[in-house]
Parts: structure tokens; C-alpha cells; sequence
């Protein structure tokens, strides 16, 4: 084997490259150290022919007839393999060899990183180590403190997996491997020594027995993704070392991957963890009262975004339950962490909600001070439940006015507003008592619901009035009926058109409205 760059200098070469051409040397000239027809050979492979050259060449080199295989590399680099008639058949199968390895760590690597899951990653490991490189394989993860995650295969088998507290001392090179340091030769293990752990279920029976062991280590992105150990059974022959090189090369990309869905699956959970606090809640009754919420996101495939609403129920049924409905400024992501801050801010400063114009007011003194003062609008409403009605006191800040639902079908504005928040020190609030009676409902909206754009052309905004059409057809249902109906009608409206946050909020006295007929 000799390796030439494109200028035809020897990179590299094997002792039986130096036996076949006595003046070979790193740095030497191909062409003063080669016959003629290599040379030319190495000049159409290494040089921009338009044409695609043979990868064959054949000629003599001194009394031996010799036959030439390039392996082309990067940057005009050719890997020459030099097999003459004296042995064909031991340089083509080691070629052949060459090839069934780099195929396999190419399907190991397509294999491994089309999925991003920790166990997958694992089972596709120890299947094509046991189905390849040894009769069975064995993974043993790093430990979390709750033990070492260890996935075994015997060649052809099924995938086993279990948590175990295991001592990494029992197995030489085990206890080195998961600390990152090189593999050791497996001549120092004995493989009679290895622990049951190590050992898949099936491998050891009455006409077989360990009969070598290699342990290597999976090297992840800074920090080690665990080790793998390749068993064979005594009637085979012991791994060589180029076997064990190979298995090193098999490990790296292993470890590669692994380490990769090691990352995914940390960066999952502490998105979920973080997106746990940032979703809206699910709402239902609460003291007599009925709650339902909807959110859709701007922003497809998202859980959250800029529109928000929250419920803080009252410790008892006589104190007033408190819920808000709001809109920051801005879409996706950032927007839902800044309505979260809005929304932490709101349940601290709860022991003022008795008096909505100083809580609206501490509000807007916390978002000023903050160093990017986020723009919010909300409608804030305290909820208690008297007998068959239910209470409300109303207060708009730079939001849509709530819409109530009569029994009748009427639909009636809610006289509430005020000044938007986080804008401006000088505030004005304007509070709205109403009263519900049962089966009627206020409706909390943010504009993506108005402001949807759609229609036939889909450049029609749905509008308040189109929103009071269909509430006004929703007299008597029930909270969670109101809220489903207008996300459906304003989704139809939009069809596959852009469009911003959407949030309603639906509160509603139960029950069945006076001299309404029964409906099927």
C-alpha cells in the first residue's frame, strides 16, 4: 500500500510496499521510485481529466507482474494497493476486508444519527457489534448515581436493557474506559474472570464459553459516552490487533452519536422543564364558577407564544377568584417568556387584587423598572359566586372589552378599559362590575382573534362583528362550548393564512338558563 498526493509524493507506505520498491521513502517522487506505467497511472487520477480514469493499472516492477487498485482521497491524494501474482489472493481479500469496514461505519454512522434517542442509540450499537465484530456485545452507559445503564446482544439475538449497580473494577478496562483513558489490549483480560453483567443472557451454554474479551471506550463530545465490550466464544479464534483497532474505530463513531442524543435528550428536558411553567392552564370549575381557555400560536408547531391567560382560584368559595387574559409584545418563544415574567409578577402582587387599580399599578412600576420594559395589554377580572350568579369585576388595560353572552342571545359590551402596561407612569383604569346569570358567559378575546385575516381572498379581517355573530349563537352553551366554537369559526375564517396569537377565555355561571328549552 502506498498513499501519493497529487503531486506525486509518497505520503505514506507498509512494509510490503518498501520490500516491493527498494528506494521508496516518505517524500520521494513516485515517478524516480516507480515504474513508468504507476506513475502515468497516479498522473490521471491525481490530475482534472475530463474523463473518469480506470481504477486499475497494471505493469511490471522489476521481475514480478504486478496489478494496481487506486483508492482515490481528498485533494487529488490516490491510496495505491500494489498486488502482484506472487499473492493475489491475501492483498485482495485484506482489500476486500478494508471495504466491509468502511461500509459498515458508514451504515453505523447513517444509522445512528437518523435517531436522536438515547436507547435507540444503544440497541443499534451492541446489534451491529455482536452482528459484525465480535458473538456478543455489551454497552455499559455512564451512571446518573442511580446505577449504570447496561444493553447487551448476542449475535442475531434481541436487545436487552437494565440499570444496574455494577463495580467496573471487576472487568479490566472497564473503570478506565468511563473515564475517558485509551483501551487496553486484550490479552491482559482473562476472560474467564468476566462477571455475569458482562456476559448476555444465552451467550454461555454447554458447548460455549468466554473465550476473549475486548473492552473499549466510547468517546463522546469532551466527556465519555460509556464503553462497549465485544465477546467471543472459545471455539473462535482471539480478536487480532488490527480487530481491536477496528473496534476503536467502531467505538468513536459510536460514542460520537451517542453523545449527540446524550445532548438532545438534556436539551429536551430542560426545554420541557422550562416550558412547563410557560403553557396555558387547563381550566375548569372552580367554586361554582365555569373557566375554559384556548390558545392557538402564531407560529406552527409551537405550544406558546405573546398571548397568555392565567386563574388564580380564591382559598375559599366565598373569596373572589381571580383570572387574566393578556398580550405582550412580539411572537414565539420570546414573547412567552416575557408574558411568563408578566404572569409571575401578577401571582406575586395577588395579595392586592382586592383593588384592581393598585395591582395594575405595582404592575406596571415592575415592568418599567425591568431593564427591557415588555408593552402588555390584559383584562383583569376578580369572579365569586353568589347563589345562582355569578360576579364579576372587570378591568380593561389597553385590551379588547370583554363581551358578555345573555341568555337571550344579546350580546353586550363590557364598559371597561384603561391605559396599556409597562408603557407609561401615568395610568387610568376603568372598572366594570356584571353580573352573570346561569347559562351566560363573558368572553376574555386578544386581537389575533378579530384581527384574522381570511375570507374568500383571505384578506378580510374577522372583526368584532363577525365575533358577536357567533357569540350571539352560543347563548346557553356552557363555558368550554364558547371558547371551542370561536377558536373552530376563527380557524375556518383563516383557513392556511399567517396570523397572531389567539386566546379566548371563557367565564360562565352554570346551569341551565330560565325557560330555555331542553335541546337534544
Amino acid at each position: 500500500m502506498v498513499t501519493v498526493d497529487a503531486a506525486g509524493s509518497v505520503l505514506s507506505f507498509n512494509e510490503q510496499a518498501a520490500a516491493l520498491l527498494a528506494r521508496i521513502g516518505v517524500g520521494a517522487a513516485l515517478a524516480e521510485i516507480a515504474p513508468a506505467w504507476l506513475a502515468e497511472a497516479h498522473r490521471r487520477h491525481a490530475g482534472d481529466t475530463k474523463q473518469e480514469p480506470s481504477a486499475w493499472a497494471g505493469g511490471r516492477i522489476g521481475e514480478l507482474r504486478v496489478k494496481a487498485l487506486a483508492g482515490p482521497g481528498a485533494a487529488g491524494t490516490v491510496t495505491w494497493w500494489l498486488v502482484s501474482d506472487s499473492a493475489p489472493a491475501g492483498a485482495a481479500q485484506e482489500l476486500a476486508r478494508e471495504r466491509a469496514r468502511a461500509s459498515l461505519l458508514q451504515e453505523l454512522s447513517s444509522e445512528l444519527l437518523a435517531s436522536l434517542d438515547v436507547a435507540q442509540c444503544r440497541a443499534v450499537t451492541v446489534q451491529r457489534a455482536a452482528r459484525h465484530l465480535a458473538d456478543a456485545a455489551v454497552l455499559v452507559g455512564m451512571s446518573d448515581g442511580r446505577g449504570f445503564p447496561v444493553t447487551r446482544c448476542t449475535a442475531g439475538g434481541p436487545v436487552t436493557e437494565e440499570r444496574i449497580a455494577l463495580d467496573p473494577g471487576q472487568l479490566p478496562g472497564v473503570a478506565e474506559a468511563l473515564r475517558g483513558f485509551p483501551a487496553v489490549s486484550s490479552t491482559w483480560t482473562d476472560p474467564r474472570t468476566v462477571p455475569s453483567w458482562a456476559v448476555p443472557e444465552g451467550f454461555v451454554g454447554e458447548a460455549a464459553a468466554v473465550g476473549s474479551v475486548v473492552v473499549v471506550p466510547l468517546p463522546g463530545h469532551g466527556t465519555p459516552s460509556g464503553c462497549l465490550i465485544l465477546l467471543r466464544h472459545s471455539h473462535k479464534t482471539a480478536f487480532t490487533s488490527a480487530e481491536e483497532q477496528f473496534a476503536r474505530l467502531f467505538a468513536a463513531r459510536a460514542g460520537a452519536a451517542l453523545s449527540l442524543a446524550r445532548s438532545h435528550a438534556r436539551q429536551a428536558h430542560f426545554t420541557d422543564v422550562l416550558m412547563r411553567d410557560l403553557l396555558p392552564p387547563v381550566l375548569g370549575r372552580v367554586h361554582g364558577i365555569c373557566f375554559s381557555g384556548r390558545y392557538r400560536s402564531s407560529t406552527a408547531g409551537e405550544r406558546v407564544g405573546g398571548d397568555f391567560y392565567d386563574l388564580y382560584p380564591a382559598a375559599t368559595p366565598d373569596g373572589e377568584t381571580v383570572a387574566v387574559l393578556g398580550d405582550v409584545c412580539g411572537k414565539g418563544v420570546e414573547a412567552a417568556v416575557v408574558a411568563g415574567r408578566v404572569r409571575y409578577t401578577l401571582r406575586a402582587l395577588l395579595p392586592f387584587a382586592a383593588d384592581h387599580t393598585r395591582l395594575l399599578t405595582l404592575l406596571n412600576s415592575a415592568l418599567l423598572a425591568s431593564p427591557q420594559a415588555p408593552f402588555v395589554t390584559l383584562v383583569l377580572v376578580s369572579a365569586v359566586r353568589r347563589a345562582a350568579q355569578v360576579r364579576l369585576r372587570i378591568t380593561g388595560a389597553g385590551h379588547p372589552a370583554p363581551l358578555v353572552v345573555r341568555a337571550t342571545g344579546q350580546v353586550e359590551e363590557v364598559p371597561a378599559g384603561g391605559t396599556l402596561i409597562g408603557a407609561i407612569d401615568d395610568l387610568e383604569f376603568r372598572t366594570a362590575e356584571v353580573v352573570l346569570d346561569p347559562g351566560e358567559t363573558c368572553l376574555l378575546y386578544s386581537d389575533g382573534i378579530t384581527e384574522a385575516r381570511g375570507g374568500p381572498l383571505g384578506d378580510v379581517m374577522f372583526s368584532e362583528d363577525r365575533l358577536r355573530t357567533v357569540l350571539a349563537r352560543c347563548a346557553g352553551m356552557p363555558a368550554g362550548a364558547v371558547t371551542e366554537r370561536v377558536q373552530m369559526i376563527a380557524a375556518q375564517w383563516l383557513g392556511e393564512g399567517p396570523h397572531d396569537d389567539m386566546a379566548v377565555l371563557a367565564i360562565g355561571a352554570p346551569g341551565r338558563p330560565p325557560g330555555a328549552r331542553r335541546r337534544r
